[in-house]
């Protein structure tokens, strides 16, 4: 039986939800790795700004959207507010959402059809990317308008990334949740024979009270990878914690150091969203105004954002020191470990998140400087070159 790891959350209500997905899982034929991930927090800015500067600036913004400054409920600590058991499957693709370009692999056998709907900088969306193409994976991408939020008008869930994986019935299941994602698609890769439907539905979302009694919804096992005949040793349960933690450090720890780093300042921020836009190719997909609104609506908003992430995640006004000693607690790990990646001689999922976080901000001064400052430029180049070895040919859709 699947052994989760919810600490105070596992409240007798809690709990039986929990057993019933066991179930769910020994039913469709599966068997979980042994560690799952602690809860964590997922929310939506709201109150300061209007409607509009909201979606510029988590959108367009470096993508820790659902960290930002949560509007929350409160309640009894453990207490499960409701599950969602069943991913959103639709019929069809979405009509007049366009497909901007397509990564092709002609080595890539797995049959899989994806569609990444996602904002080109978001440090979560670029964590799904570096993850397809360090697979060698095929794929869509649809840019998603930070502003209007068009392209995912169709779906109940409004933030990126999201991902589309078509079905055996030809239908298509929506995948959210960067960690989600990544261990839905490692599932499939490992047990090919199972539908991508059924994977998803092994990955509920679970809104809960917290220990300090507000609302939360996160997917618990979003770190989990699924098999049907696993053969666990002592070693490589370790490996499989060892891999398991550092993603969920990823995303618990570092990503929320990008946004106060690279919005340091006025300065700073126009100068990140002039690079989002130079690399999301913004004066292609939108129109002129929308760009220059994006640009400096902005820079100007998660400027002011980024000064309240940093206090709500108790950092000094030395925020460069905070990501410095991030970096170098991934390195002295490697150097700990005496490998040149957390996988070994090859990258694991570990890698490619912190990889993929990491390469958020590559273009922006706090990324030079985390390379001046501290160790993490040979390993992040060593990855760098497994996924662009790795990634298949883009071409406009």
């Amino acid at each position: 039986m699947t052994s989760l790891r919810v600490g105070l959350l596992a409240r007798p209500i809690l709990a039986r939800q929990l057993l019933r997905q066991d179930v769910n899982l020994m039913r469709s034929g599966f068997i979980s790795r042994e560690f799952a991930s602690k809860p964590g927090s997922r929310g939506f800015f709201s109150g300061v700004f209007k409607p509009i500067a909201i979606g510029i600036a988590i959108g367009a913004g470096v993508g820790t959207g659902y960290s930002i400054l949560t509007k929350e409920e409160t309640g009894i600590p453990g207490t499960i507010i409701k599950q969602n058991d069943k991913p959103l499957i639709i019929d069809k693709f979405p009509e007049n959402v366009k497909i901007m370009r397509q990564i092709k692999n002609p080595q890539d056998s797995t049959g899989l059809d994806l569609v990444l709907f996602q904002f080109q900088t978001c440090p979560f969306c670029c964590k799904v990317r570096s993850y397809l193409d360090y697979k060698g994976l095929s794929y869509s991408v649809v840019e998603v308008d930070a502003v209007l939020r068009q392209a995912i008008k169709w779906s109940p869930y409004k933030k990126v990334p999201l991902l589309l994986a078509k079905t055996k019935s030809g239908k298509y299941v929506q995948l959210t949740d960067s960690s989600m994602i990544v261990s839905a698609i490692e599932t499939y890769l490992k047990n090919p024979d199972k539908d991508m439907a059924e994977i998803a539905a092994l990955y509920p979302n679970v809104s809960f009270m917290d220990e300090q009694g507000k609302k939360k919804t996160d997917v618990f096992n979003k770190y989990f990878l699924m098999f049907t005949d696993e053969k666990a040793t002592k070693n490589n349960k370790e490996e499989i914690k060892h891999e398991k933690d550092w993603r969920a450090w990823a995303d618990d720890h570092l990503v929320h150091l990008i946004s106060p780093n690279v919005y340091r300042n006025r300065t700073e921020a126009l100068e990140t969203f002039e690079w989002f836009s130079q690399t999301g190719e913004w004066d292609v997909h939108f129109p002129k105004w929308e760009r220059n609104l994006m640009v400096y609506m902005g820079a100007a908003a998660m400027y002011m954002i980024s000064k309240r992430l940093k206090k709500r995640h108790n950092l000094t006004d030395d925020v460069r020191s905070h990501i410095y000693q991030a970096c170098d607690k991934w390195t002295d790990e490697l150097k700990k470990r005496n490998t040149q990646f957390m996988g070994g001689k090859k990258p694991n999922l570990a890698d490619l998140a912190v990889f993929g976080v990491l390469s958020s901000m590559e273009g922006c001064l706090a990324f030079k400087d985390c390379l001046d400052n501290t160790k993490i430029g040979s390993w992040f180049y060593d990855v760098k070159a497994h996924v662009q070895r790795n990634r298949g040919n883009g071409v406009p859709a």
